[in-house]
């Protein structure tokens, strides 16, 4: 995307109508040009409206990314955590871009700080078993953080679980209520997909490794571009009526989930556990862990103290540490 068109967007980026006049003296071009830049916001996804003797203007506003806003609303605890925060236009996804990075810098002296990545599209977003994550321009919250450990990937367990309630957390503290977990860590409002998070790793199985966790939070939705989702889903408008700011979203976001991970660290995993059952939605449900091909049905009866998934069925309570769980044929049993 050409620094005009970017331009562009920000301008228009309010929702009112600008003409073409105004648009070509502020970023010094003809008015041909605007127009020809037009097309190429349209090409994004973005809808605008063209009305003679008014101008140009995106048919909703949108909020754009700002590294100064994000980084302005961190406290000093977890400022102090985070080495970079990068603010990308339109990439094939963020878990891509910041493995790519990771990879580019392997012979360079890595800190154990977070890097955080946040793009205003993602044109090949993925969530967990590569499903497609819908992710239009300037609609969306699309985030990775990237961190560096020494001790593998033993450091990943359970982490799921944490990342899930850090940001039913940040919801929380935007003003979401009636907010639920789906094991290992979909984040659902009254059974439909608000949030997905996906974990990656990349290194030494038992020494130096990176992590990447990546968040995808619905925050405005049109429905025509969700047509292609095969599960109920909702986003932060539909929820509370209002268009929240992304960077408020992103704040908070990084901002829980680099507290809850600091506090992983030094308590373990119990630390989170009374929040993770008072969120668990699968608890006392009949449910169907599909895995590796199969699938198995049984009871849901929590999970373990490493984070696995307990399952009870004619053999008893076993655990599963991977699968997907289906939530759309549930019965309830407490026996």
């Amino acid at each position: 995307m050409t620094s005009l068109v970017q331009l562009l967007i920000k301008m228009l980026a309010d929702g009112q109508f600008h003409s073409g006049t105004e648009l070509g003296e502020s970023l010094q071009v003809s008015r041909a040009a605007v127009w020809k830049s037009i097309g190429k916001i349209e090409d994004l996804g973005l809808k605008v409206h063209a009305v003679q003797g008014k101008g140009y203007r995106l048919e909703q506003p949108i909020s754009l990314l700002d590294r100064q806003k994000i980084k302005s609303a961190l406290d000093a605890q977890v400022s102090a955590l985070i080495q970079e925060i990068h603010i990308l236009d339109s990439i094939d996804s963020t878990n891509a871009y910041a493995m790519r990075q990771l990879q580019e810098e392997k012979s360079v002296s890595l800190t154990s700080n977070y890097k955080i990545y946040l793009a205003e599209q993602q044109t090949s977003g993925k969530g967990r078993r590569d499903r497609t994550w819908v992710s239009p321009y300037g609609e969306n919250i699309y985030l990775t953080l990237a961190k560096q450990f020494e001790t593998g990937i033993g450091v990943t367990e359970g982490l799921s679980l944490v990342v899930g309630v850090a940001v039913a957390r940040a919801l929380a503290d935007l003003g979401i209520q009636g907010l639920g977990l789906k094991w290992p860590n979909d984040v659902l409002h009254n059974r439909k997909k608000l949030c997905g998070i996906l974990l990656e790793m990349t290194g030494d199985v038992f020494g130096l490794c990176q992590l990447l966790i990546g968040v995808g939070i619905n925050t405005y939705c049109r429905d025509e571009v969700m047509q292609e989702v095969d599960q109920p889903w909702t986003d932060l408008y539909k929820i509370s009526g209002k268009r929240l700011d992304r960077n408020d979203i992103a704040s908070a976001t990084v901002s829980h989930i680099v507290r809850a991970l600091d506090d992983l660290a030094d308590h373990g995993l119990a630390i989170i556990m009374n929040e993770w059952k008072a969120l668990d939605l699968m608890e006392g449900h009949t449910v169907e862990l599909q895995f590796s091909g199969d699938s198995i049905t049984g009871v849901a009866r929590g999970v373990s103290e490493t984070g696995a998934l307990l399952l009870e069925t004619e053999l008893g309570v076993q655990s599963f540490i991977g699968g997907e769980v289906s939530l759309r044929s549930i019965g309830r049993n407490d026996s």
